[in-house]
């Protein structure tokens, strides 16, 4: 897979961005675990990106909490802080509006970012539902700024030899798809209605949480879907509420989904979420099976991918899986972490995503297919819609992604 795929400087860029190298003002909306994540991201790109395409600066952050948001743009390193996103995304100094906020804030803050000509990065799932998702797509084409939306999964360096084992026929044709994203940690019946929770706020549940990312990852890795046949389940119909817990509130999202799924090419297969897998932690478990061989991922393993080649050369090999350590000099990313082996971890694919979102503007590079953009946001939308649609209708129900 060449540099030139993968969004890297080719050797020309290179020479270009030794003289002085540009800033891009980064306005970051939401402090909590994406703000958190991305700001690690912008700080590290500057001297592990060497040259990078731009150096982030911090320009500001935006909260509702006063003594929280003030304190993460202490801890973080922004240079002031506001409490009206208005105010953030009509800043002059901010260029890249990144978008962290629960749900329900993605849509207004990312158009209105767009008007005012940011380029927008926006968390999954890219809104509440597809119908609030597509004036995301249509502004920010008539805005032509970069946009992306936050999958990172994309730029784990074992995801990315997956997808060029598929591109390049290695597989064969694909015939199966498996995705399972298993977590545990809202089975406490005690654990209250958090935002995640609320279906005014999030508009999934489980569903928009983590099964967007397996979503994505079918698109990705195989393609458009055209039937999903879904059942959707709450386990825990009320809790206590956040702000107090001697009151109860009924819970509205989902907590788990299982759906058969069928793609347009012909492949068929399973897309599974729950928050009630108990034990699990963050297991993203993915098999693609093809004609000549079989991959299988594992997130809580992300250095590894296993690979099954039905022609492989080493009869011994033939009929089982060989556990390729994805950390060579020649792998995506790796010549600017380590030597090969010494693994990297979940933090390093908010980096290798903005990185290349940040390349993708200061570069004038397509963000797609590599990066999500808000094409494939919406996309991801209609599917969870069409998942939802079924459990409620008990019916195999039709993709359809007419914008």
């Amino acid at each position: 897979m060449s540099k030139e795929k993968l969004g890297f400087f080719t050797q020309g860029e290179t020479k270009k961005a030794e003289g002085r190298i540009p800033e891009i003002g980064i306005g970051m909306l939401g402090y909590a675990f994406m703000g958190k994540a991305h700001s690690n991201a912008y700080k590290k790109i500057s001297y592990i990106f060497w040259p990078p395409p731009a150096i982030p600066k911090l320009v500001a952050i935006c909260g509702r909490d006063e003594p929280r948001v003030s304190e993460a743009a202490r801890r973080y390193g922004y240079a002031k802080y506001y409490l009206d996103w208005r105010k953030l995304v009509h800043d002059p100094d901010v260029q890249l509006f990144d978008n962290g906020a629960p749900t329900n804030l993605h849509a207004e803050p990312s158009i209105e970012a767009a008007e005012h000509g940011k380029h927008v990065i926006c968390e999954k799932p890219l809104a509440r539902t597809a119908r609030e998702a597509k004036p995301m797509v249509e502004a920010v084409r008539r805005a032509h700024v970069k946009h992306m939306v936050g999958f990172n999964y994309r730029f784990i360096p074992a995801i990315q030899l997956a997808r060029k084992l598929i591109q390049d026929g290695t597989l064969g044709k694909i015939l199966h798809f498996h995705g399972r994203y298993l977590q545990e940690w809202i089975m406490d019946p005690s654990f209250p209605i958090v935002w995640r929770l609320r279906k005014e706020i999030t508009g999934f549940g489980t569903l928009g949480d983590i099964g967007s990312h397996v979503v994505d990852m079918a698109h990705y890795l195989v393609g458009d879907l055209s039937n999903v046949t879904a059942i959707t389940r709450t386990f825990i119909e009320e809790r206590p509420l956040d702000n107090d817990p001697t009151k109860r509130g009924k819970v509205d999202v989902e907590d788990a989904v299982e759906s058969i799924v069928e793609f347009e090419n012909g492949a068929i297969g399973h897309i599974s979420a729950t928050r009630f897998a108990a034990g699990r932690k963050n297991f993203q478990h993915i098999e693609i099976y093809g004609e000549n061989g079989s991959i299988l991922f594992n997130l809580e393993k992300l250095n590894e991918l296993q690979v099954h080649l039905k022609n492989h050369d080493i009869k011994d090999l033939a009929s089982s899986y060989h556990d390729t350590l994805v950390t060579e000099s020649y792998h995506p990313y790796w010549e600017n972490w380590w030597p090969h082996g010494h693994i990297i971890g979940w933090e390093h694919t908010t980096i290798h995503e903005i990185y290349h979102f940040i390349n993708a503007i200061m570069n004038d590079i397509p963000v797609a297919p590599l990066g999500a953009t808000f094409e494939d946001g919406y996309k991801c939308s209609v599917v969870l819609d069409a998942m939802v649609e079924s459990a409620k209708t008990g019916r195999r129900t039709k993709v359809n992604y007419t914008l």
